[in-house]
């Protein structure tokens, strides 16, 4: 089995995306901390704002990264999500990073009822506005779709943008003006011939910018009937497929049902899927548990807990 501390990268937990109370985020997140992880990440959907509820919880999960994966873009203008980031920076001791993206055309357009045009032009033009201020200085962009020309006075830690990004062009802006990428429904075939030769060339091609992350999400469950498991899952992780640029992403690695994904079985066959993912160039993974149900849960969460440390 390859050992956590052998894989070189950092381990990061997984929230998920239907944490309905800042308890349970503390609860997850304390936990993370306490057992051994490097960061504990939050997702942006129906649940709990984690640009609220991770500030809120930073005392009770110290000296581990806290980070959303990831906030969409629409809905917020990047001089309030800037202003956002920097409180919560302030408030976790230097320790927030901030993850965004740019979401889905059905998400866009169904949920808040705005216009998906130039998604890539528009994600460019709020990086300008967002990023310099995250990192403390002025903005003074002004774009087609985006303008933001102002300086905060919220003192604290530069704080770290990171892109989710699927697509070449999405992973060229991260990689150029961001801190690195977030990535989901990606395998290793895909990290290892897609996602890292493309962040990697556009952060060399740029001026001064340090190597990208590359923030792989990996759902996994402990059990002796992968099958099954995979099986349970398949309501849920099958709604992925139906979004292009996950759908672009499964084609990529060669598989037709997201279930495939789901590193399943026992805890040492799920670590060497992991070291896949390392091998593949990932530098950090953020394990999430995809479990049928609370007795699956429990025995990952355990088995979890015994590796990590």
């Amino acid at each position: 089995m390859a050992a956590a501390n052998d894989l070189g990268v950092r381990l990061g937990f997984a929230g998920g995306t239907t944490l309905t109370s800042i308890e349970e985020v503390r609860a997850d997140a304390s936990w993370a901390s306490q057992v051994g992880f490097d960061s504990y990440w939050v997702s942006y959907v129906v649940g709990v704002d984690p640009l609220v509820a991770l500030p809120v919880v930073a005392g009770d999960a110290p000296n581990i990264e806290l980070g959303t994966s990831v906030v969409p873009t629409v809905g917020r203008h990047p001089v309030s999500m800037a202003q956002l980031a920097r409180s919560a920076q302030q408030a976790c001791d230097g320790r927030f990073t901030l993850g965004i993206g740019p979401s889905h055309q059905v998400v866009v357009e169904g949920l808040y009822g705005e216009r998906w045009d130039h998604p890539l032009e528009r994600t460019r033009e709020y990086l300008d506005v967002l990023v310099p201020l995250c990192a403390g200085e002025p903005s003074a962009a002004t774009g087609n779709q985006i303008t933001g020309h102002v300086t905060l006075d919220i003192p604290c830690e530069p704080v770290p943008v990171i892109l989710a990004a699927l697509g070449p062009n999405m992973l060229e802006l991260a990689g150029s003006m961001t801190a690195g990428t977030h990535v989901g429904q990606c395998g290793p075939r895909t990290i290892a011939e897609h996602t890292a030769p493309a962040i990697n060339a556009a952060a060399e091609a740029a001026a001064n910018r340090p190597a990208p992350r590359i923030i792989a999400l990996v759902n996994l469950c402990v059990g002796d009937d992968p099958d099954g498991i995979r099986a349970a899952a398949s309501t849920g992780a099958g709604a992925y497929a139906a979004l292009p640029s996950y759908r672009a992403m499964l084609d990529r690695e060669g598989i037709d049902d997201p279930t495939d994904l789901i590193l399943a079985g026992s805890m040492s066959e799920i670590a060497d899927g992991l070291a896949s993912y390392v091998a593949a160039g990932a530098t950090d993974l953020r394990l999430g548990i995809y479990a049928p149900d609370q007795e699956h849960a429990r025995a990952t969460r355990d088995a979890l807990a015994e590796w990590v440390a």
